[in-house]
């Protein structure tokens, strides 16, 4: 089938080879009833692929219906996808079909299927293996012919890793693997993308239609473009719609550009080095960040210390912490202790000597534990018992919805405090 006719028929716009290569995997498997896995971050146009794959496939004069599990209640996705019997839970006041149920013979496209729960994972497993199924509430199994095509912008093979995903239900999803590509990584269709996106614009407000210089478009499609299309389109139509002068500059271009080019997240070392911005996005490498910032003003508290139990007098020229604006990493203001001779050098050993009454005789650093699901653990029990066990409040103060603490709590086994 000719690849272009498929774009004009669901608004692909590109020509790079990555993209290509997408859009051939997703039309050689359509016509089967083999699982689909999309990977790609946020903004990339996931459900577009799901929605050709579904058109293509001799399901198409069936149902089709996109559900994002990230945005369903955890305590409700069970009944949202296979139904629940009257009675089966409070609220439960007549009987539902699920999507199971109501999608039969046609295509689900479970978006951001890295959130789903372990326990729905199961019963999804359970469909996929064998088309059966379980309404909440009941004990009758039930029969149902559905194509599952499922997306995540996660790396779910390392959720498998720290028991976030099932493994089981990791390689069954992924017999087919399609990857979408970023929009930095197909550079040479930014500039179609944004004239379509413009003049779709000029059309709608109608206006004159945008005009860049040569130099807007290098700062174009050198932005890495965090939001990829979905991000593009936005700027599009702000500059459509602020900007009173249609011929753009590179300074004005940058001016609509959000101020995020760099990331002050840290790189882990030990990886391919292409880490994608939706990946630094989530809490655990915000968490990261945290825990090497913890780590080192324990570090420097543990060296000030020591030297004041070393040299008792140096109290009250006592280092303070200040911080240098060129790195913003903590420093020691050492200028009395050293106009003093009290202070040690940076990396220098700390030997602490019997002295007077002192009982401390010997001084061994232990390395502390860097597990990140310990400390995430500790900061989640922190917060509750900082918040009287509010689960509100210690979600906020921690930077997470609500539903992700409660999955942690279920995860860890931290029981309400």
């Amino acid at each position: 089938m000719d690849i272009q006719a498929i774009k004009n028929r669901f608004g692909i716009i590109g020509n790079s080879p990555e993209l290509n290569h997408a859009m051939n995997v997703a039309v050689q498997v359509a016509n089967t009833d083999l699982s689909v896995l999309i990977n790609g971050e946020s903004g990339v146009g996931k459900e577009v692929f799901s929605q050709i794959i579904h058109a293509l496939s001799a399901r198409k004069h069936n149902p089709f219906i996109a559900v994002n599990c990230g945005a369903i209640p955890e305590g409700t996705i069970d009944s949202e996808l296979f139904g629940h019997e009257k009675g089966s839970f409070t609220g439960a006041v007549d009987s539902r079909k699920g999507y199971f149920e109501t999608v039969n013979g046609g295509t689900i496209f479970l978006d951001e299927i890295g959130e789903m729960p372990l326990g729905t994972q199961a019963r999804l497993l359970r469909v996929l293996e064998a088309g059966e199924y379980i309404k909440v509430g009941s004990s009758k199994v039930q029969k149902t012919d559905v194509r599952v095509i499922a997306a995540t912008n996660k790396d779910l093979l390392e959720f498998t890793y720290n028991g976030r995903f099932r493994e089981d239900l990791y390689y069954r999803l992924n017999t087919v693997p399609i990857r979408v590509p970023a929009l930095r990584d197909r550079k040479e269709d930014v500039l179609l993308l944004f004239r379509k996106f413009t003049s779709d614009f000029a059309d709608k407000y109608k206006a004159v239609p945008i005009q860049l210089s040569e130099d807007a478009r290098n700062v174009l499609v050198n932005y890495t473009w965090p939001g990829n299309i979905r991000e593009l389109k936005n700027i599009a139509e702000q500059i459509s719609v602020l900007s009173k002068d249609k011929n753009i500059s590179a300074e004005q271009m940058r001016s609509y550009l959000p101020d995020h080019q760099y990331s002050n997240l840290p790189v882990l070392s030990g990886g391919t080095g292409n880490v994608s911005h939706a990946e630094f996005a989530n809490e655990r490498e915000i968490l990261y960040k945290l825990f090497f910032d913890m780590k080192k003003d324990v570090n420097e508290l543990k060296k000030m210390f020591f030297d004041l139990l070393q040299n008792p007098s140096m109290a009250q020229h006592a280092p303070v912490f200040t911080s240098d604006s060129s790195n913003n990493i903590g420093q020691l203001n050492t200028n009395n202790a050293a106009a003093n001779g009290n202070y040690t050098q940076p990396g220098s050993p700390v030997i602490l000597h019997n002295a007077g009454n002192n009982d401390i005789h010997h001084h061994e650093d232990v390395e502390e534990s860097l597990s990140i699901v310990d400390k995430e653990k500790e900061l989640i029990i922190k917060a509750l018992k900082k918040h009287r066990g509010k689960r509100r409040d210690a979600s906020l103060d921690l930077g997470i919805s609500e539903r992700t603490l409660y999955r942690k709590l279920k995860e860890y086994d931290i029981e309400d405090l």
